[in-house]
């Protein structure tokens, strides 16, 4: 994604990542013959795809252009946190005993790795502040969306959701994403890192996402956003010259433990 933005721009970025999404999960749709329950359900489906993909994606192109890859995805692992709080005023879920610590824990860790980054995070002028202020909305968005998915979607076919949902992300995106088109052509490493981004990780990541929130909730499904700040910089070493140190490996260990406990994969004693 960062790769693509330096070519495209955030609107532009991600307006194409949505489109070639759905344009590579659409033949799927029509194979597994799920496009009526996409007609059906689709006032549901279509807007949801603006806050779950249009806004959080302008959000990360944006800020990646400014941040470190390493930072957004640490940003990105509080997902969880807005999760909770949206299912407590929302749903009236109260996060409690090891889901509540995991929760935590997790988001102990991403703040403090955040916290200890070189250069940290700065609000003044040419400082990353709005980077970071957009990430944080991103993840406000996301978590707003996996709970309207499961209160309003349940039961309607993962392909139907995730195509269609990126449907409704690319007409939201499409005039702004033209308006905004860059008067240079993008070279081949961002029409690359395009169809990677737009196939990879989000036409097949919301097929699985979407699945997910379907057999284990909306709660569960967003602490998967914890593992990746591990990735993410692990990634970075390998193609972007990023440096990982021992810091970042705790921190990164607290992260998962918090995974574990706030998935229910470990439970702490009563």
């Amino acid at each position: 994604m960062r790769m693509t933005s330096q070519g495209f721009g955030s609107w532009s970025t991600a307006w194409l990542r949505v489109s070639v999404a759905w344009l590579t999960l659409l033949p799927f749709l029509l194979w597994q013959g799920h496009w009526g329950s996409l007609r059906q359900h689709w006032k549901h489906i279509l807007p949801m795809g603006v806050v779950n993909s249009g806004i959080p994606f302008i959000c990360y192109a944006y800020a990646v252009m400014s941040i470190t890859t390493g930072l957004s995805s640490i940003l990105n692992s509080t997902t969880p946190l807005f999760g909770a709080l949206i299912a407590w005023l929302w749903f009236k879920q109260r996060p409690s005993g090891s889901r509540g610590v995991g929760l935590l824990l997790g988001f102990a860790g991403a703040t403090l790795l955040a916290l200890t980054m070189p250069g940290g995070v700065s609000f003044k002028a040419g400082g990353s502040g709005w980077a970071v202020l957009a990430c944080l909305l991103a993840t406000t968005c996301y978590g707003l969306s996996t709970h309207y998915s499961q209160r309003y979607l349940n039961g309607v076919p993962t392909m139907a959701i995730a195509t269609g949902s990126q449907i409704g992300a690319s007409l939201a995106l499409a005039l702004p994403g033209l308006w905004f088109w860059p008067s240079v052509w993008p070279d081949d490493s961002a029409w690359w890192s395009l169809l990677m981004v737009g196939m990879v990780c989000t036409g097949l990541a919301y097929v699985l996402y979407f699945r997910l929130i379907a057999k284990v909730g909306a709660s569960r499904t967003m602490t998967v956003t914890y593992l990746i700040p591990l990735f993410a910089n692990l990634i970075g070493v390998v193609f972007l010259d990023e440096i990982i140190t021992p810091w970042v490996l705790l921190c990164a260990a607290m992260i998962l433990s918090g995974t574990a406990l706030a998935a229910g994969l470990v439970k702490l004693r009563d």
